[in-house]
């Protein structure tokens, strides 16, 4: 174990509901997405998402909903882990069937739907996409000037605070607007003159643009019960005002963790997460995640995921795990590829509410060979001996030969060296010679 500095528990800022209100406030802001997830689980083909439309006209009539609050319900009930889509079938998520029971589970599925309130409330459909990405961006530092001024906020000071972040935005990027006094280069003397007069207009309609980005994301970060708006202002909700504080919170237990993970790339991160314990690890993996998109972060792990050290494998789907939903696409994409393949059937197994203790089930039994593999190369790199002989007993083969003939015979390409490290490890000479005889055959092609 690493010797790490103990923090006490944070507490939420003074006025926070406690956690069964708050859980009691994200049930009646899905609760429109809870009867149509219920809806769908139970009825046969509901289409695809879109929901079809034959299937949109039976769910508003079995609901007593209009078709624009189905569609919406829908879409929420999906972005919340409520329901999961399988070709044309409908499954409830584990969310759903912990809904009534678990404050933890219903607080999750909100909270995934306001990190998607982008999803929720289109964008109107004029605007650039690189202008709305940028504004996506720039919208947490909005959400925690509301969140710091535990109070309403007016309209201005938000355009104020938005624009400024847009700004430095473009300026890492070295997009420098163009405006007075920077004329764009031009063939000839009338296109040099257009170009000023385009330019000297350049500021005022980047004012408008914010001041539309603005109200859109007020607008759907109020339609997901982050935020309420009055005549010039905006307020966060109980629910917003904890959400941003966890947000907050997960940054700066990141930042003051010895290793600085917050500022990692994935593979430096989970190498400094891999002497933790489970609940220090999940805690590093969120304030990680928290500081990145959710898509990069997924490519970032996935790719980590890839490369030839079993143990960041590993390490790599166990922060997954803290992402849940959103991962899901990305994860069962990657069933195809031999070396993942048997991490993934195990995300998804748990992923869809299958008890991690028989989640290996999943597993052929190449798979699980495989697996074995993998992980007792992760265990001859950077554990110690004892925990690669007792790594013997995790193999679904109930013997030591049986065992050698399958690992043999699946393919792993770190096989001969996991053989040599476990017959040098284990104490007893017989056994040892015998793995040291299987290492032989597969390093020279033998039987």
């Amino acid at each position: 174990m690493t010797t790490r500095r103990t923090r006490p528990a944070p507490r939420p800022p003074e006025g926070t509901p406690p956690r069964t209100e708050l859980a009691r406030q994200a049930r009646a802001v899905l609760a429109d997405a809870v009867r149509i997830a219920h809806w769908a689980a139970g009825t046969p083909g509901p289409g695809t998402a879109p929901l079809a439309a034959h299937a949109l006209e039976r769910a508003a009539t079995a609901l007593e909903l209009s078709p624009a609050q189905v569609r919406a319900g829908w879409d929420r009930a999906r972005l919340a882990g409520l329901i999961e889509l399988h070709g044309d079938t409908a499954r409830p998520g584990w969310r759903l069937r912990a809904w009534d029971r678990d404050d933890s589970a219903v607080l999750r599925g909100w909270v995934a739907l306001f990190d998607a309130w982008s999803l929720v409330h289109a964008a109107p459909a004029d605007i650039e996409a690189g202008a709305v990405a940028e504004a996506v961006e720039a919208v947490p530092q909005v959400l925690s000037l509301l969140q710091l001024s535990a109070g309403p906020v007016t309209v201005p000071a938000l355009l104020d605070l938005l624009g400024q972040r847009v700004a430095e935005l473009q300026e890492e990027r070295c997009e420098v607007p163009l405006g007075p006094g920077r004329t764009a280069p031009a063939p000839a003397e009338t296109g040099a003159r257009a170009g000023t007069a385009e330019s000297a207009a350049g500021p005022a309609r980047s004012a408008d643009l914010n001041a539309l980005l603005l109200d859109w994301a007020l607008e759907g970060l109020a339609a997901v019960g982050a935020l309420t708006l009055g005549k010039g202002h905006a307020t966060l909700t109980p629910l917003g005002n904890w959400a941003v504080w966890v947000k907050l919170e997960q940054i700066c237990v990141a930042a003051q963790s010895p290793a600085g993970n917050i500022e990692q790339s994935a593979a430096d991160m989970l190498l400094g997460c891999a002497r933790l314990t489970p609940g220090p690890a999940r805690a590093e993996y969120r304030a990680w995640l928290a500081a990145r998109t959710v898509g990069s972060a997924v490519a970032e792990l996935l790719a980590v995921a890839r490369g030839e050290d079993a143990l960041l494998r590993g390490l790599a789907f166990e922060a997954l795990r803290v992402v849940g939903a959103p991962a899901e696409p990305e994860v069962r994409a990657v069933l195809t590829e031999p070396s993942l393949r048997p991490y993934a059937l195990l995300w998804l197994a748990e992923y869809e509410g299958n008890d991690p203790d028989d989640a290996q089930e999943v597993l052929s039994r190449e798979e699980a060979t495989w697996l074995w593999v993998d992980t007792a190369a992760a265990v001859a790199d950077h554990g110690e001996t004892g925990l690669l002989v007792r790594h013997l007993d995790s193999a679904v083969q109930g013997t030591v030969p049986a065992l050698l003939d399958e690992v043999r015979a699946v393919g792993h390409p770190r096989t001969v060296q996991v053989l040599v490290a476990l017959a040098a490890a284990h104490p007893d000479p017989a056994l040892a010679k015998a793995v040291r005889r299987a290492a032989f055959q597969v390093h020279t092609g033998g039987a």
